[in-house]
């Protein structure tokens, strides 16, 4: 399995690739987000460990640039300890968080771990399954497609599935998933409810989600 790398400390890198590849690992390390996002745009990878301070750029914004088009598994290890980091660092997307300095043998257990847990099934899926919409490491799931939903994206998603087929306000939706304050506007649910409806076109649902002018937002499950 390909893990990558996006860390300017090249003595942690070395540690990383080190205790990665002694496990058979494959393990590539680039030093800047640049580097870094545009091989992850061309190349596939099994997990990415991601710092949050770049020479180049910031951890948190790189990461939703690559949520935006992956959903591959993302370990921030950053100096970053407060708890505000840590909660926006999952909130954007993240699926671990571990700070510096950390244990190799740690990291490595959680890269096994977030492995483990988005591993897609190999065998085939009975008809039923093909068309049952499934919760799976807190994404949804049809088929053997993953929609790769951000935290906040699952949740607003969730709401609407559970209330379906009632109308959702923006204040409900924002009240219902938790959405944090500095990002709790109404027009910025409409931001996540378009990338929501983007990722649903890869399982030919995206005609489901409903607005419902001057009211909010629905989920046609008949639809399905």
């Amino acid at each position: 399995m390909n893990i990558v790398i996006i860390e300017d400390e090249s003595a942690i890198a070395d540690t990383l690739i080190h205790v990665l590849e002694m496990d058979g690992f494959q393990a590539l390390w680039f030093n800047t987000a640049g580097a870094g996002i545009a091989h992850l745009k061309n190349e596939s990878a099994d997990l990415l460990i991601l710092d949050v301070g770049l020479p180049d750029g910031n951890g948190f914004e790189l990461c939703k640039q690559i949520r935006g088009f992956s959903s591959i598994p993302i370990i921030f290890l950053t100096a970053r300890a407060d708890e505000i980091d840590r909660v926006v660092g999952l909130e954007i997307g993240a699926d671990d968080y571990v700070t510096k300095p950390f244990s190799p043998r740690e990291m490595l257990a959680r890269v096994k771990l977030r492995l483990k847990s988005t591993r897609r099934q190999v065998e085939p899926c009975n008809a039923q399954e093909q068309d049952t919409l499934r919760v799976e490491n807190f994404d949804y799931i049809r088929g053997n497609v993953a929609l790769g939903l951000t935290a906040l994206e699952f949740r607003l998603l969730d709401a609407l599935l559970k209330s379906s087929p009632r109308v959702l306000s923006r204040q409900q939706l924002m009240d219902f998933s938790n959405m944090p304050c500095e990002e709790a506007y109404e027009r910025n649910v409409d931001s996540h409810i378009k990338s929501i409806r983007s990722k649903l076109q890869k399982i030919e649902l995206a005609e489901c989600l409903k607005t419902k002018r001057g009211f909010g937002y629905y989920f046609e499950k008949d639809r399905m």
